[in-house]
């Protein structure tokens, strides 16, 4: 029996596998809508039978985005453009999940492959907002520390988001929390130097954070999922570490989470990451051992023996895979076949192919 293709259940929903495509941003949306590239990219995934398909890390507000070219849920005009997403990877037999962020002081730079430098108001840009005026790294602009007022819009921004995701089918919210981005800049003692209850303690590092998360888990149909990817370490000295993230993790159940993927980095451009295969896992597994709340796995998981070690061992409930499933959209299938399991859910289009 194989524990990667056994069926999770996660409140009312029915993973067909354990194998989750990353949210990973493709930078191809115009004005926050989808173009016919998120249809491809992610349609191709569900083909390839991948249980869970993430749409990339989509902004709550225009100004949290990444990228100009980033996705974005801030408008019944953008659900509404997702719709016909959410219903093919429906229709292929995955669940649609949808990860709804703010970049904070990581916003407003270019494409990846234009450099991914900072971009000025002159070109297209915006001055990003932070919980501390503390720039990112060298030659990033002093974001505008936000205020108290601006914090209470944000929290009902991520509320609406969840909204949104609902009217656009999706079936899996995520809260971003990692990767240095806004809520992790209010977690880590790194990027968050307030002085009032928002800053200093973990307590009050965590306070943005939780509200968010408990106004995101109010909106959202209580028969459906929350995950929250969190980082488990920034690799930086001073910076949030795996002990701050089991306090987190034990908060967001209490608040309703369902899962937690476990990612790390991205805090300071000069962490040390050691890494390599798998080195994310034991995040996942202690903090599933600990806290005991569902993980998911981030971060070189490759093969199929590997992904089925993690869950069929218990380190995680499911394995987040990112640059496997953009080098091969139907690795679930090849893993099926390695792993000498039968599943169904061969396209009846390829199933010549079989």
């Amino acid at each position: 029996m194989s524990v990667l293709f056994s069926p999770l259940k996660l409140r009312d929903v029915v993973f067909r596998n354990r194998i989750f495509v990353s949210p990973m941003c493709q930078y191809s949306s115009r004005d926050g809508f989808p173009t016919d590239w998120h249809l491809v990219h992610l349609g191709s995934r569900a083909v390839g039978g991948a249980g869970l398909v993430m749409l990339e890390a989509t902004a709550v507000a225009p100004w949290g985005r990444i990228t100009p070219a980033d996705s974005g849920l801030w408008s019944e005009d953008l659900a509404e453009a997702l719709s016909s997403l959410t219903r093919f990877l429906k229709d292929q037999g995955a669940v649609p999940g949808v990860q709804i962020a703010h970049a904070g002081r990581k916003a407003s730079t270019d494409l990846p492959w234009r450099g991914g430098g900072p971009l000025g108001e002159e070109s297209g840009g915006w001055i990003p907002i932070a919980p501390s005026p503390v720039p990112f790294g060298p030659g990033h602009p002093t974001p505008r520390e936000m205020s108290e007022a601006d914090i209470r819009s944000l929290v009902e921004r991520f509320a609406n988001a969840a909204c949104f995701a609902r009217t656009a089918g999706f079936e899996v919210v995520e809260i971003h929390m990692s990767h240095g981005y806004l809520l992790h800049q209010f977690l880590s003692p790194l990027s968050n130097r307030r002085k009032d209850s928002y800053g200093g303690s973990l307590e009050n590092r965590m306070r943005f954070p939780l509200e968010v998360a408990g106004a995101v888990r109010a909106a959202w149909p209580a028969h459906l999922p929350l995950f929250v990817r969190i980082n488990a370490t920034d690799w930086a000295e001073g910076g949030f570490d795996l002990a701050q993230a089991l306090r987190l993790a034990g908060e967001l159940k209490r608040a309703g989470a369902d899962l937690i993927d476990c990612s790390s980095g991205g805090t300071v451009p000069d962490a040390k990451v050691p890494a390599g295969p798998g080195y994310q896992v034991p995040f996942a597994a202690t903090i599933r051992k600990e806290i005991g709340i569902a993980t998911g796995a981030v971060g070189l998981v490759t093969s199929p023996a590997q992904a089925e070690t993690i869950v069929g061992t218990g380190m995680a409930d499911a394995v987040l895979l990112g640059r496997e499933l953009l080098r091969d959209p139907y690795w679930p299938l090849h893993a099926a076949g390695a792993l000498g399991v039968e599943v169904d859910y061969w396209p009846r289009q390829y199933l010549r192919a079989r």
